[in-house]
């Protein structure tokens, strides 16, 4: 008898510890939301709706506003449009740009990245973005994945591309324009690569590390001190090789690219993403259609370094300066090309040149380039999540899915501008923000 007690009782202790450790309750965490009007992404608007959250899932969509059992978190959003978590799919924790970011590198310690990196993903996922990927750090921002998955940080679900890979004096080689005694020489530990096997080396090593996804700088950028923003950096093989290692190990490549060679290089070596793509040729557009390569346009960046060379002397270096006057406002009318063509794409800000917790602005900048309110939604939503192959977990409201849920003040599909009133906030069926 004392030897059935004791079994039972170790029996009991396992399965506690198993829900304990797996993160499952013992018994469900439950929440009603009364909706004034759902957008599904998948299916048509409803009005009146009841969305019951069980744990962090999304258990049921109720017609009307259905009597909450006592004890049942109850969010009142009557009044509300509620829709899928937002997804950014170009981001950098780790850096906000200032008059003062050229010095940062020299005084910042990864510690002190990482306490910025904190703030600023706790802000993104209070306007409302529950999913974003990082395109690049010191690898900070995997340290930050791991944090937030953990539970010691709030911040939204990261995939993070660890480091960016950069030629030697590329847009990610951060020795650029300081004094050659300053720096070791990096190398493809550090994700400067050259050559064939040096990319191939970079790429494991990212990966290695912990990246979900590789980052490449097909081109020169804006922000770094190179002087050049467009020229291709990286040469076919290369970039093949880049592609080609990340698929045998399981994760997509992103091509930063501003000028059309580089940019088209990218897309024939078979990139998943081309972010920015200022200067993209109809020609580009084409094989990025055929390809199934998705564009992420990052507009707010671009208006937003524009602004700054314009309207704020010694903002910027000059060699920045002169890049972001040309660069910026290119961004928008070629976002109305690709969409007028049919290129795939994704939501994506850039945010870090610009300042965390603004990513709605990139729904205005998307209307203001001729994109449809329904098209916008869905590339923050249904479509980044086909991007990311996290379509069936996030991206729409659905019995199921995660419990990522926004809400706004007034209809989107009707004025975008309601996507920057974000009103209540949830991740995983936790609430995050609620007013």
């Amino acid at each position: 008898m004392t030897r059935h007690i004791a079994t039972r009782n170790r029996l009991f202790l396992l399965l506690f510890l198993g829900a304990t450790l797996f993160g499952t309750p013992l018994s469900a965490q439950v929440s009603y939301l009364y909706c004034g009007r759902i957008i599904p992404i998948s299916g048509e608007p409803e009005t009146a709706v009841t969305v019951v959250v069980e744990n962090n899932k999304i258990a049921r969509i109720e017609k009307g506003y259905s009597a909450a059992p006592a004890g049942v978190q109850v969010f009142d959003l009557k009044n509300k449009t509620l829709l899928p978590g937002l997804i950014d799919c170009h981001v950098h924790f780790e850096f906000e740009q200032n008059r003062n970011s050229y010095n940062e590198r020299f005084l910042f310690n990864d510690a002190d990245i990482a306490f910025h990196s904190a703030v600023y993903a706790r802000r993104t996922l209070e306007s409302g973005f529950t999913t974003v990927r990082d395109l690049g750090g010191t690898g900070v921002n995997i340290s930050l994945r791991n944090a937030i998955n953990a539970g010691w940080a709030t911040g939204p679900r990261i995939i993070t591309a660890g480091k960016a890979l950069s030629i030697t004096g590329g847009h990610g080689d951060a020795t650029t324009g300081a004094r050659w005694d300053l720096f070791d020489i990096p190398g493809p530990e550090m994700g400067i690569a050259d050559g064939p096997e040096e990319c191939r080396k970079a790429v494991r090593n990212q990966i290695k590390r912990g990246a979900d996804c590789i980052k490449v700088c097909a081109t020169g950028g804006v922000l770094s001190l190179a002087r050049d923003g467009r020229l291709p950096h990286y040469a076919a093989d290369e970039l093949e090789t880049i592609v080609k290692t990340a698929r045998d190990l399981g994760v997509d490549v992103a091509a930063h690219a501003h000028g059309d060679e580089g940019m088209r290089r990218a897309v024939e070596a078979g990139v998943v993403t081309i972010e920015h793509g200022t200067f993209m040729s109809d020609a580009t557009m084409d094989a990025m259609i055929k390809k199934g390569t998705w564009y992420v346009p990052t507009l707010t960046a671009g208006f937003a370094v524009s602004d700054s060379a314009k309207n704020a002397p010694g903002f910027f270096p000059e060699v920045v300066r002169v890049k972001a006057l040309a660069i910026g406002p290119q961004i928008q009318a070629t976002t109305a090309r690709a969409y007028k063509k049919g290129v795939k794409i994704a939501f994506g800000t850039d945010a870090g040149v610009y300042p965390h917790g603004k990513n709605n602005l990139e729904f205005v900048h998307m209307a203001g380039a001729g994109m449809k309110n329904t098209d916008i939604l869905r590339s923050a939503t249904l479509d980044a999540a086909t991007m990311l192959h996290l379509q069936d977990k996030i991206g729409t409201i659905e019995t199921g899915k995660f419990a990522d849920l926004v809400a706004v003040d007034g209809n989107p599909l009707d004025d975008i501008n309601a996507m920057t009133r974000v009103t209540f906030v949830m991740k995983d069926g936790k609430m995050i923000v609620y007013r």
